[in-house]
Formats: C-alpha cells, structure tokens, sequence
C-alpha cells in the first residue's frame, strides 16, 4: 500500500505531498495522522528551513474523507457516541510505546499546529472543505490556474473544524469569507487572486515548481529575522495595538545584530536598487 504522506528534500527545503489517488487526496484518520508527524518534524529539523505542501495525482486535497467518515459513523452508531469526536486525536493515541509529537492535532492533521518555519501551499486541482482549511492554514498558497477553492462540505453539513472560519476571515475579510462559509460556491483562481485567498497564480502544472522556487528565495533571507517577523505578524492579533508594537520590538531587538551585519553588506555596495540576489 502507498504511503499516503510522502517526505523529500531539496536542500533546506522540505516537501510533503499528500497522496490518495483514488480519494482526490482526501485525508482520514490515518493520514491526518501522517501529515501532523510530517510536519511536526518538518519544525524540529535544523536543517529545513521552508516547507511545501503539495497534493500529488492534480489535486491539492478534496477534505475529509467523507466515505471514511460514514464508516466511522456507522461503527459508533450503536454506542451512540458523536462521530465528529473520532476526528480529533490526541499524543495518547499513540500508545504507550510510541514516540508522541508535541503540539495540537486536528482533524485533518496539522491543523492546529502553529510552526516556527513557513508553509507553503502549491495548490492543483481541488482544494475544497478540509483541503481547503490546510490550503489556509499555511503561510503563502500558490495556485494553478485551472485550480479551485471551496466550501463544498457546506452541502452535507460537515461544519468547518480545521480553522476554516477563523483563518478565512483574517486572511480575506469579513465580507468575502461569510459569502464563502455561507454558500459554500467553487472559488477559482482569477477570483482567489483577486480576495487575497492566494498569492501567485502560476500555469496549469507549475505550482510545485513555482513554491519549491519560492521557498528558494525565503530560505536564502537571513532566517532570524525572517522568523521573528513572521512570529511577530502571528501574535499580533490578539494584542491591543500597544502590545502589538512591543512584541514587535522584543522580537525585533533580539535580532539586530543581524540586521547590523545586514547594513554592512548594504554599505559595501550589496543590495542595491532593490536587487534581491
């Protein structure tokens, strides 16, 4: 049997693809497990840097895997126990021999994992319901151009579990993600780039190779203050402007001497006019 959840290098890049042919890759049980470890030792790995998440077979991930599901259901029934409550795993589900991750897992994975390195989303395909969630739930989305967004479990009552509206709302405002949620409609990708539901829309066939380049050029950055920026961006939304500002310092403060080496490189005549290489 294929491994659902498949893990390679490129140097200090990381791709994970979630590969379920036969399902539009979507994920059961077993397979949120895969990707939380995937990721879990994507963050712990000092040599990755950036991170990309790919679906293999032209897709991205249809969502939770609604057959799976309604097996699931059937076999708990009986025990009149919520079949949503069989979703959610948790580090004792690995028994008592295994080495448990650390960190929150949802549903669909890693969900609710809150990393310490980007995630890029190279979105073909479906990326519909949970795979939508996990398209969300990473940093940046590159998305082909015949490649679609949507809600479309609103049509069987499965409610949004991965961050769907936490993480719509925050990314594309109020408006737009209530017309989402609520009616569930197939986004595609002129619309998605128009939203800011994603960042770059490359050719049918090029998403991989487009966010592998894209990592490329994040990994290259002086990664402490990348992180520290990207940290501070995150933990600002709970904060009063006040905090905002001073987290912001904290973080940044921590770094400086970064930034200092950086202003000499400037100074010496690298980096000018906006050049990046």
């Amino acid at each position: 049997m294929n491994n659902p959840v498949e893990t390679r290098t490129h140097g200090a890049i990381t791709v994970i693809t979630l590969s379920r042919a036969d399902v539009r890759n979507a994920v059961d049980a077993d397979t949120a497990r895969k990707l939380y470890e995937a990721f879990v030792a994507f963050d712990s790995d000092p040599q990755a840097r950036v991170a990309v998440f790919h679906g293999a077979h032209g897709h991205f991930c249809a969502g939770w895997d609604l057959q799976a599901g309604a097996r699931r259901a059937q076999q708990l029934e009986s025990a009149a126990v919520n079949p949503f409550d069989a979703l959610e795993f948790s580090p004792a589900d690995y028994g008592a021999e295994a080495e448990v991750p650390a960190g929150p897992a949802g549903p669909m994975g890693p969900s609710r994992l809150m990393l310490s390195k980007p995630v890029i989303a190279a979105v073909s395909g479906a990326a519909v319901a949970g795979g939508m969630e996990l398209a969300l739930w990473c940093d940046m989305r590159v998305m082909e151009a015949d490649a679609y967004f949507g809600v479309y479990c609103r049509r069987f009552g499965v409610p949004l579990i991965d961050g769907g509206t936490v993480r719509l709302p925050r990314l594309i405002g109020m408006g737009h993600a209530m017309d989402l949620i609520l009616t569930g409609r197939k986004v595609e990708a002129a619309e998605s780039l128009q939203m800011g539901l994603c960042n770059r829309v490359v050719p049918t066939g090029e998403a991989l190779p487009a966010a592998i380049a894209l990592a490329e050029q994040l990994a290259g950055f002086p990664q402490k203050t990348m992180l520290a920026d990207r940290a501070s961006a995150y933990a600002q939304w709970d904060l009063d402007m006040p905090s905002a500002l001073h987290q912001e310092w904290q973080r940044g403060k921590a770094c400086m001497g970064q930034g200092l080496e950086g202003a000499l490189r400037f100074a010496s005549g690298s980096g000018r006019h906006g050049n990046f290489q």
